[in-house]
């Protein structure tokens, strides 16, 4: 299936971002009701990207790059509906992000993850992402797993 880049604004990318985040707070039992909406503008701006898997007119996966400085993006809300896993759509998206930070000419890619979540943390690792210490809002958080991705490292065709 093509991997297709969409605009934050897209109805479709609010809902699935939504269904995301319902999903992280049943996993960790994140009971706080307090939860704003997803807000595009975050994903929107220079040197970000939102890429996503579609069938038809239904959005499968998803991931996006967000620009921290000159030098590094942080990967955000990736995720793929319950009932497509396991179909490898992850990791396309996250090929995809990685291959965009390349080509924006970012050095590093960052991400967190949880440690309720193998899957993810399998697919980061398989990728060749390696553990860092808890960055900015994830510092001190129980939990959060946190990790980069030198690109200055990879080969074009990595």
């Amino acid at each position: 299936m093509p991997l297709v880049s969409l605009s934050p604004q897209d109805p479709r990318v609010a809902q699935l971002m939504n269904d995301q985040q319902r999903e992280l707070r049943r996993l960790y039992n994140d009971e706080d009701s307090r939860t704003e909406p997803f807000d595009p503008q975050i994903l929107s701006g220079e040197g970000s990207a939102l890429l996503v898997v579609e069938e038809g007119e239904q959005l499968l996966a998803c991931g996006a790059l967000k620009r921290l400085d000159d030098g590094s993006a942080e990967i955000k809300r990736m995720y793929t509906v319950p009932a497509a896993r396991g179909r490898g759509l992850g990791r396309q998206v996250l090929n995809g992000l990685i291959a965009a930070g390349r080509e924006a000419g970012y050095s590093r890619l960052v991400l967190e993850t949880g440690n309720q979540q193998p899957d993810a943390v399998h697919l980061y690792e398989s990728a060749g992402f390696r553990r860092i210490p808890n960055y900015g809002y994830y510092e001190g958080i129980e939990g959060s797993l946190c990790y980069e991705l030198r690109l200055e490292n990879l080969t074009k065709a990595g």
